[in-house]
Formats: C-alpha cells, sequence, structure tokens
C-alpha cells in the first residue's frame, strides 16, 4: 500500500499533516528517510514518524462497559450515541457498534471498524449467545423455564431456544442468541415479568471485563477477541 495510506489507517494525522511531515524528513521506512508518500510498503514494514515506531493497524477492536442512556449507534438527533465515549486515541479508527442494546441496558458492547466482523459475530447461524442480567418485577418461575428453552414466536422472527436461570430476590441469567429488538424484555412479557433492569454480561465466552467501569472502553486484540468469544 501507499505510505500515506498506511500512516493514515494507523493514526489520526490527516493526509495533509503526512505529507508535510515526509517533506521534512521525518518520516522513515526500514531506517531509511522517504521523500515521496506514494511510496510502497508492506504491513510488516518497519515505520517511524518523529523517531517513533508507527504499527500498522486496519482495524480495531473496543469492548465498552455501555451505560445506560446511550444509543447504539454511530449518530442520533435526539440522545448521545456510544462512539461519544470512544476515547480520542481511537476516534480516526471510525468505529461503529457491533450489534445493538437498547438504549436503557448496559453491558458488554463491541465497537469496530471490522465490517466482516460485526457481520459474523451478529449473524444468528453463527448461533453466539449472549447472556444477559436481569432484574424483574416479580419473581421467575420454574415453569418459565420450559418456556424460554421452547423458543419463542413473535411477529417478526422467531427466538432460538434460551436458557433462564432464576436467581434470588426477582433476579435472572437469560441466554439468547439474536439479540434482537427489546427481545429480552419481550421474552419475559411472555411468561408475565417485567423487566426493571438489563444488563449484558458476554457475548459467547468473551466476559464483561470486572475492571471495565461503565462508560469505559478497552481495547482487545482480534485473535483474544476471536478466542473468547468462541470459546
Amino acid at each position: 500500500m501507499r505510505l500515506d495510506k498506511f500512516l493514515s489507517d494507523s493514526t489520526d494525522m490527516s493526509r495533509k499533516d503526512i505529507k508535510q511531515l515526509i517533506r521534512k524528513k521525518a518520516v522513515t521506512v526500514n531506517g531509511e528517510i522517504i521523500t515521496k508518500p506514494e511510496m510502497q510498503v508492506e504491513e510488516n514494514d518497519a515505520v517511524t514518524v518523529n523517531g517513533q515506531a508507527v504499527l500498522y493497524r486496519r482495524f480495531v477492536y473496543l469492548l465498552l462497559n455501555k451505560p445506560s442512556g446511550y444509543v447504539s449507534a454511530t449518530e442520533d438527533k435526539k440522545y448521545p450515541v456510544v462512539t461519544d465515549l470512544v476515547p480520542e486515541e481511537y476516534r480516526h479508527f471510525d468505529v461503529f457498534p457491533a450489534g445493538r442494546l437498547d438504549i436503557d441496558t448496559e453491558g458488554l458492547l463491541i465497537l469496530t471498524n471490522d465490517g466482516e466482523f460485526v457481520h459474523d459475530i451478529t449473524s444468528p447461524k453463527k448461533n453466539v449467545y449472549k447472556r444477559y442480567f436481569a432484574r424483574l418485577d416479580k419473581p421467575a418461575e420454574d415453569a418459565d423455564i420450559s418456556v424460554f428453552q421452547g423458543g419463542m414466536e413473535f411477529k417478526e422472527f422467531t427466538a432460538k431456544p434460551a436458557k433462564l436461570e432464576i436467581c434470588a430476590d426477582a433476579e435472572a441469567y437469560v441466554e439468547i442468541a439474536e439479540g434482537k429488538f427489546h427481545q429480552v424484555k419481550r421474552m419475559f412479557e411472555r411468561v408475565g415479568k417485567t423487566v426493571v433492569y438489563l444488563k449484558r454480561v458476554s457475548i459467547g465466552g468473551l466476559k464483561l471485563p470486572e475492571d471495565l467501569a461503565s462508560g469505559e472502553v478497552k481495547e482487545i486484540g482480534y485473535e483474544e477477541l476471536l478466542n473468547k468469544i468462541y470459546d
């Protein structure tokens, strides 16, 4: 690829900034000063800017502990969006949410600029189950477990069998494969319960990090991400 593309993909510098740095002889490739932005480089070439190494990154993967009140989108006319929480150092990657959480639902959300990854992870065919912690208006019952396990017919989709784990004090965990609009809430409504609080705690084998505070973002490597999700 061109050197200026390598740098624009990997940093928050504009093409104009990159050209100026190259003219100032501040950019090297494999130890040689480069004077042309169109020079062809490889992803594993040793590139430096002002003596600082620049590692090529086309895609980035971020874990967000989504707080309530944020829309799972990149823009919204009425509410703040999850990408507002992305630190400045990642803004140039133009990440977007992999899937969605309702505005009042908290917890684990992946942000990335890798569209192919998002397609794979959100496809029902992949059978990646998401686990949610739910607080209800009244306790779930043993009979509800079999209703969830049997799958549910809704007007616009058929929910796959879901796992319901009943806890004390009107609390429960539920695992679903689809993640449709208000799905968990609608499933509990089907058995006569109302969700008063909902938090996603895992996607496949990927758990929400305990040290990730609400509204915080943490980068994760691609291989580690896949290994944990499909663990």
